[in-house]
């Protein structure tokens, strides 16, 4: 869940006007309100979520206190592989994200048979992704999903429009499993160079070694 803070201020001479802030985490939302309260200028200070309900500050703490105990503050990167002479796949995930104060990465591939092509790989690579998140317990908040395909990005998005019926029925699958989980998604298209890691365990699965792992980061 991104939070946005909407606030009235009041000049000394009582000229008021009505400010907005970008979205950003419950935690860092309540942090800034509560010191923008602290001016004694900021009126009818509100926390909005991005489905325009308003929060509290004590509801927002209560709910900053019990997402602390979930996966939290999750960033996915995906990758598929495609080799066009055996008509395999190799998929490559790594998930970031924070529980009980600390921070983790999860890496996993795994191969996949059956495609059609390599931007069936990159959809199949998300599809597995979103099952991961569900065995995590990741569910009804905001979730940053980053790959290098831009045709992926920009359908799951709506960017683009998606006409091939391979890639559309995949595109069904992973919207009507984020749905199940009450995942409101945010896709980023990002450079081959910044998505290495999930690039080289999908490169890993074509070459028949798999890798599955979980670890706390320093």
């Amino acid at each position: 869940m991104k939070i946005t803070i909407e606030w009235t201020y009041k000049t000394k001479n009582g000229i008021e006007t009505v400010f907005r802030s970008d979205e950003m985490p419950p935690a860092h939302a309540l942090s800034i309100g509560e010191d923008l309260e602290k001016t004694g200028r900021a009126k009818k200070l509100q926390f909005i979520d991005q489905n325009d309900s308003t929060w509290l500050a004590k509801e927002l703490k209560k709910y900053i206190k019990e997402i602390d105990t979930e996966p939290h503050n999750v960033r996915v990167y995906f990758d598929g592989g495609y080799d066009i002479q055996t008509k395999n796949a190799g998929l490559g995930i790594a998930i970031y994200y924070e529980q009980n104060g600390k921070s983790y990465r999860l890496r996993r591939n795994a191969p996949a048979s059956g495609l059609n092509s390599n931007n069936e790989a990159e959809y199949a690579a998300l599809h597995l992704a979103i099952v991961e998140l569900d065995l995590l317990d990741v569910h009804h908040q905001t979730v940053q999903f980053l790959g290098d395909s831009q045709v992926v990005i920009n359908q799951m998005s709506g960017e683009w429009p998606a006409y091939e019926k391979d890639l559309a029925s995949w595109a069904d699958r992973i919207d009507e499993k984020l749905n199940e989980l009450g995942i409101t998604p945010e896709f980023e298209l990002v450079p081959r160079k910044l998505n290495s890691e999930a690039d080289r365990l999908a490169t890993q699965s074509l070459q028949g070694v798999g890798i599955t792992g979980q670890i706390e980061l320093q």
